[in-house]
């Protein structure tokens, strides 16, 4: 059956695999690796036959995982990383071809060869790296977009890298063709701007009115795989053709459709391609060459660490950002084997040199999960031996809050809600990962802790233990899944109140046991209907029963259980209909010069007068002598029908409603 059958063990292997790593507290993705290591050519046993065959079908694996990234991603996410990604970025190539140029000289493999060796592992795995944080639950925090930035800066770098470094060899005609490259480059963005906004929504909008489920997932499969063949046939990278793809469609009204759709092939492919990584690795080779390649293994670990910490504390990164991109980052990723295998092709590197790369590059890719899942643990440690406090905590007592609230998130948003609990004397910690946002919270003399909420650390400084209340500001959902995913481990009785942007994540977020959702742009709209309708005229008790009910209708089929939905609806009517309203006394009014007792308000209405305002001077309870004068505000209270009995009682041609 030749690949399929390949296709088949490698499967059921990976499966194996996976579940062993599982069922050890490991990542699954070791376990795929191990699988590609049995079934591998180097191995014996049971062999897959086709292995070149099987690392084409791995490209579509990184293809489709750039263009789920795509889809999830957003330019407006880089902007917080913008200045380490395009500039932090080139200093770490450099740095690092810089350190492996040193170790090439070491080894005597000449100028040419360690040049090539430092190109080769200044890359880190984009693969792995987005793999191991979304198994962590970690995607949408401030580390990972440090590291998403990075690893996108890193991957457009192969591209004229591919193209410079095999005119080593004749380094006359490198300029011509990298300047050429430049030119496709700048054809491929023109193209897909103009395809972003113009030919891919409408063509997604036909096939969506189709009604097929099936055609829409062809649709999307082919846009990402179509595009990224489109950017391999004019010399760019097949990956970040499929990723640019990705970030134009999530820019449509189908992106969150197209991601959740694409994930299941994401993950399949993508098992092929950590698969097809371990049946690159010669365990002969290894052996043969042990001590230099645990050595390199050490120092190319050692140093990229290092480099990429450094320059997370360079721009400012504080807490445990700079050690999660460090432990993050270490690796030698997938685009040095594509880089490599140029290298032995144009003879400027020789199969041992090639051999050893790809050795490197295979068990540094493996470790990562396992390392960098410590990170939590070794920044606690880091917390502990240092008697200078790492964590940065502004206005937070030594023991701590219990039955606070916490909000996530330092904005506007945010921080109008801390002031709201301030002033209520309520306790409230704000987490926010902004540095300048945090300055603005110490103004504030607000409690808060620097770093992203989304790690462990952060949340338990905030004291998630014993918070009551969890408040996650955040408009990107799946930054606001992963805070509550990780909180809800420490605290299940936590109350979650969290914000959508849009109603088609309520589903997930019930799924959650999110409490309540808010709905800021539905909110705004029903605030400003209910001007309208007081602007008109229409008595406030019927103004908010209808908007009411609009919500129910709007939000209640998202959730599950409809009935504690419709439960809880009604008693926040019940609320709002038993709640104060204030009514202007206006021109011509029967309550002109007349006592409360006089109009007998609660014999006629129901209702019940518990406030006075004339001339800004307040009267709490008035007495049941005192007069109505032109003007007065009057605070009643009372059910539905009460309230609207009085302001029909009260008000004549010329009213207002407050």
């Amino acid at each position: 059956m030749g690949i399929t059958t390949d296709i088949i063990l490698l499967v059921v292997a990976s499966f194996g695999f996976g579940a062993l790593a599982q069922k050890l507290g490991q990542p699954v993705i070791l376990g795929y690796i191990a699988a590609g290591i049995f079934l591998g050519p180097h191995t014996g046993g049971l062999t897959v036959s086709n292995v070149h065959e099987i690392e084409m079908l791995a490209e579509i694996g990184v293809a489709l995982l750039l263009f789920a990234l795509g889809l999830e991603f957003s330019l407006k996410d880089l902007a917080p990383v913008k200045k380490i990604a395009l500039i932090g970025t080139p200093i770490q190539i450099v740095l690092t071809i810089g350190v492996a140029y040193g170790i090439g000289e070491f080894l005597d493999i000449g100028w040419k060869a360690s040049l090539w060796f430092g190109a080769c592992i200044f890359l880190s795995s984009t693969m792995v790296t987005l793999k191991t944080l979304m198994g962590k639950g970690l995607l949408g925090t401030l580390s990972s977009k440090v590291m998403i930035g990075i690893l996108i800066i890193q991957d457009l770098a192969v591209v004229p890298l591919m193209i410079v470094l095999p005119q080593l060899n004749d380094p006359s005609n490198g300029a011509s063709v990298l300047g050429w490259a430049a030119v496709k480059a700048a054809v491929f963005m023109t193209a897909m701007i103009f395809l972003g906004t113009r030919i891919i929504p409408k063509m997604m909008g036909v096939v969506a009115r189709m009604g097929s489920r099936e055609l829409f997932v062809l649709a999307i499969t082919a846009i990402g795989l179509g595009v990224g063949y489109a950017t391999h046939m004019v010399g760019l990278s097949f990956a970040f053709g499929a990723f640019m793809a990705g970030i134009v469609l999530s820019e449509s009204d189908y992106g969150h459709q197209a991601l959740t759709d694409i994930i299941p092939l994401r993950d399949l492919f993508s098992l092929l391609f950590f698969a097809s990584v371990g049946m690159l690795l010669d365990p002969q080779f290894l052996i043969d060459n042990l001590s230099t390649v645990l050595t390199l293994v050490l120092v190319i670990s050692l140093a990229k660490g290092l480099i990429f910490a450094g320059l997370a504390k360079v721009f400012k990164y504080g807490n445990i950002v700079p050690l999660a991109v460090g432990l993050g980052l270490f690796q030698v990723g997938e685009f040095s084997f594509v880089l490599a295998r140029v290298g032995v092709t144009s003879g400027s590197i020789d199969q041992y040199l090639y051999s050893l790369i790809l050795t490197v590059a295979i068990i540094t890719m493996a470790i990562t999960p396992l390392v960098s899942g410590q990170t939590s643990k070794i920044y606690a440690f880091m917390l502990k031996s240092n008697d200078k406090a790492l964590l940065e905590t502004v206005s937070i007592p030594e023991e701590g809050f219990n039955n606070h609230s916490i909000i996530v998130g330092g904005g506007r948003v945010g921080i109008q809600i801390a002031e709201v609990f301030k002033r209520f004397n309520l306790p409230v910690v704000i987490i926010e990962s902004d540095y300048n946002r945090v300055q603005n919270t110490k103004k504030l003399e607000l409690p808060s802790v620097f770093g992203d909420a989304g790690q462990e650390i952060i949340l338990e400084a905030a004291g998630i233990n014993t918070a009551d209340l969890l408040v996650v500001t955040s408009p990107d959902v799946f930054v606001s899944q992963n805070v509550i995913k990780l909180a809800k481990t420490f605290n299940k009785d936590l109350f979650v109140i969290a914000r959508a942007s849009d109603k088609s994540f309520l589903t997930m977020f019930d799924e959650l046991n999110v409490q309540s959702v808010v709905l800021p742009e539905f909110e705004a709209a029903l605030e400003m209907a209910k001007q309208s309708m007081l602007h008109l005229e229409i008595p406030f008790p019927e103004i908010q029963h209808q908007l009411e009910r609009f919500r129910h209708t709007l939000i209640s089929p998202f959730f599950k259980d409809e009935k504690s939905y419709r439960l809880l609806s009604h008693l926040k009517s019940a609320e709002q209909q038993f709640d104060l309203q204030w009514i202007t006394i206006p021109e011509q009014s029967l309550f002109l010069d007349k006592s409360i007792s006089d109009l007998q308000i609660r014999n006629k209405t129901g209702v019940s007068v518990v406030g006075l305002i004339r001339n800004d001077d307040l009267r709490s309870n008035p007495e049941s002598e005192t007069k109505f004068l032109k003007d007065d505000l009057v605070a009643v209270i009372g059910t539905d029908g009460q309230r609207r009995s009085f302001f029909e009682f009260a008000t004549s041609k010329v009213s207002s409603t407050i």
